[in-house]
């Protein structure tokens, strides 16, 4: 094998890059997987300096079955993101060990190429961008290496980088106007099984939203057209449960209900707004509640609650509009007997409870107000952390733990609703969030999840009521302070602040300003689809095809011009210091009659300005070495320009 054909420079350069490359996908494949190819990196590393080291063909065959093996054991198919991206790191890992010829560095480096666009995949972030950016430059220095004379790792590194950014405007102007293609829908992500997104799940039991409670991981973000509504009407809607055994409660909804339906009637101020969804596993889109006005690729179901016609495994921008203050008519018989249905006869307890708070014989809001009353006079508390509820959960918590997050105080609330025969059913989703003063939007993350009721009464519709304010009124009317509550583990809150930036520079709006970057980074490069490219059509006045492709063709030539004057101008290097001393040297030498010859070299001038000028002789020589010095030696020292400049001064 003959391993010394590269130059070992450019090997730990390829080899640098590669492993860097490969560091983001650790987590995405399996362990057994990562450890096999850093192991045969390190073993490659080690034969760039004992190449004996190095295994020969049938060493590599037996690796490559066990990667094979491996690749087996770890995966269900051979199809989709997870799978593809294991096979083409395990892929290079082994290549790596046949390394010895300058086409085995093109085939490594193409490889490469695939494996950093395939962390895309997985997250589209401003810094895995820069990040997979810089290491490209570092992968394209070693072709640059490899077909230079000098193969210099820092020469080539100068020459990647600048070719990386002269092609930059160029892909801009690709990524703008290149018609936009819509992804299949049977694409590969379809086919993983560990791309779980944290967030609101499908169903709801006790637990399930104050795990959440200690997440800071963004959920969405909301620019308002105009100001931000009241802090205690950021209710952010997601799936409305009506259906429960008495643990667990289910979504249910009715599709053809709908149609059945009164019409929603709004008033009050309505809020226009742009909501940027991050990855999640449903295609729910939390709409201000009550949504009037949505994109065309947005569904609003029988329980009121937005879903998204398109994937949900991406960054997703929707531009809606809001009324709080609405009226949802009279309820369908469907919908007034999913949400009395109770999952069979209360206790006792219970119906001695209701019959304490005169919810049999009352008015259903006088009932509401007497229960919530209860809650505030019978010692109930809000933790993040209550007691274990297994068995009968919720006529645990109203006579025993007392205790308890948003969802046992909804799921309570709604339970004694129906047992009174009142319609009501739980809304979860997520309330409040935090306003970013840099980029002038708001930020909803996890840790706001929340979980409510809705009663539905005569005349007035389904209405809101939060029984988590009878307890903890400043968690609705105050916002969470995300960081500190997810290291303390309990309840933190803050005020929200809607203030401009004051221009104090500190952390919290070194966070904001990274969090707004990220922002228009998600809005403008990772959503940017048909949309916002046919906003862009229209603002720039392309309204066909022919125009689309004489725009294409007339920035793309415009850019390589400007791409070509640049090279082309030459442009001129600074004047040694040693060669203008010198010049000042002649000159003075010319006033006295001895002037240089064209072509003539600094020895030759000096023996021949010595023969007419032998009363400075000394100083010639002394002037004519030290110029010497300085034009060609490799490391000029700035003493001898200081000692030119006194010597030729004192001429």
């Amino acid at each position: 094998m003959r391993v010394n054909e590269l130059n070992p420079r450019v090997l730990l350069l390829l080899l640098t890059a590669i492993g860097l490359i490969t560091v983001p996908h650790i987590g995405h494949v399996p362990l057994p997987l990562s450890v096999l190819f850093f192991a045969l990196l390190f073993w490659r590393l080690l034969g760039v300096w004992r190449p004996y080291y190095l295994p020969n063909g049938k060493v590599i065959f037996l690796l490559t079955l066990s990667g094979i093996g491996l690749l087996y054991s770890q995966h269900s198919g051979v199809w989709g993101r997870d799978a593809g991206t294991a096979v083409f790191i395990t892929a290079l890992g082994l290549k790596l060990l046949e390394l010895n010829k300058k086409r085995d560095v093109y085939l490594l480096s193409y490889l490469a190429f695939i494996v950093a666009a395939s962390q895309f995949l997985y997250q589209q972030n401003i810094a895995l961008a820069a990040y997979s950016f810089l290491v490209c430059c570092i992968l394209l220095a070693v072709l640059v290496a490899i077909n230079s004379a000098q193969q210099h790792n820092k020469v080539a590194l100068r020459t990647a980088t600048t070719i990386a950014l002269q092609a930059l405007p160029l892909t801009f102007i690709i990524f703008a106007l290149f018609p936009r293609m819509q992804a299949p829908a049977w694409g590969l992500n379809n086919h993983d099984n560990n791309q779980a997104q944290s967030g609101l799940s499908e169903t709801l039991e006790s637990g399930s939203i104050n795990r959440l409670a200690l997440s800071p991981k963004l959920a969405f973000r909301v620019k308002f057209d105009g100001e931000l509504p009241p802090q205690n009407q950021l209710y952010w809607r997601g799936p409305v449960f009506s259906y429960t055994d008495g643990k667990v409660w289910r979504a249910k909804h009715y599709d053809y209900v709908t149609r059945y339906q009164d019409r929603l009637k709004f008033s009050g101020k309505a809020y226009r707004y742009t909501l940027l969804l991050e990855p999640q596993d449903h295609n729910w889109v939390y709409a201000l509640d009550m949504p009037v006005r949505f994109d065309a690729s947005v569904h609003r179901n029988s329980n009121y609650q937005l879903t998204s016609r398109t994937g949900s495994g991406k960054a997703t921008e929707f531009s809606l509009v809001s009324y709080p203050q609405y009226n949802t008519g009279y309820i369908t018989k469907t919908e007034f007997h999913e949400n009395r249905r109770l999952p069979g006869s209360p206790s006792r307890r219970i119906d001695a409870l209701v019959n304490h708070l005169h919810g049999f014989e009352d008015k259903p809001e006088l009932f509401i107000q007497q229960l919530l009353d209860y809650f505030r006079q019978q010692h109930f508390s809000y933790s993040l952390q209550p007691p274990l509820m297994e068995n009968n959960p919720i006529e645990s918590f109203l006579f025993e733990a007392k205790s308890g997050f948003c969802n046992h105080y909804a799921t309570a609330f709604v339970y004694l609703m129906r047992v009174a025969g009142i319609p009501a059913r739980v809304v979860s989703g997520y309330q409040g969030g935090e306003f970013n003063a840099v980029g002038q939007f708001l930020e909803v993350r996890q840790a706001n999840a929340h979980a409510w009721a809705e009663v539905w009464l005569h005349g007035k519709g389904w209405i809101r009521v939060d029984p988590t304010t009878a307890i903890a009124p400043e968690r609705v009317e105050q916002g969470i302070n995300v960081q500190k509550q997810v290291e303390t583990g309990a309840m933190s809150l803050t005020a929200i602040e809607t203030n401009q930036w004051d221009g104090q520079f500190g952390l919290k709006q070194a966070e904001q300003l990274w969090d707004s970057v990220d922002y228009h980074w998600q809005r403008w490069i990772v959503s940017y689809g048909r949309d916002n490219q046919s906003l862009l059509f229209s603002t720039i006045g392309i309204g066909s095809l022919v125009e689309l492709v004489f725009w294409i063709v007339a920035t793309i030539a415009l850019a390589l011009l400007l791409l070509a004057a640049g090279l082309l101008t030459v442009q001129r290097k600074p004047e040694d210091p040693a060669v203008i001393l010198y010049r000042q040297f002649c000159r003075k030498m010319a006033k006295v009659g001895v002037v240089i010859r064209l072509g003539e070299g600094a020895n030759d001038f000096a023996v021949r300005a010595k023969t007419q000028k032998p009363e400075i002789g000394d100083v010639i020589d002394e002037i004519t070495g030290i110029f010497v010095r300085l034009r060609y030696q490799r490391c000029p020292s700035e003493r001898d320009i200081k000692l030119l400049k006194q010597c030729i001064k004192n001429l």
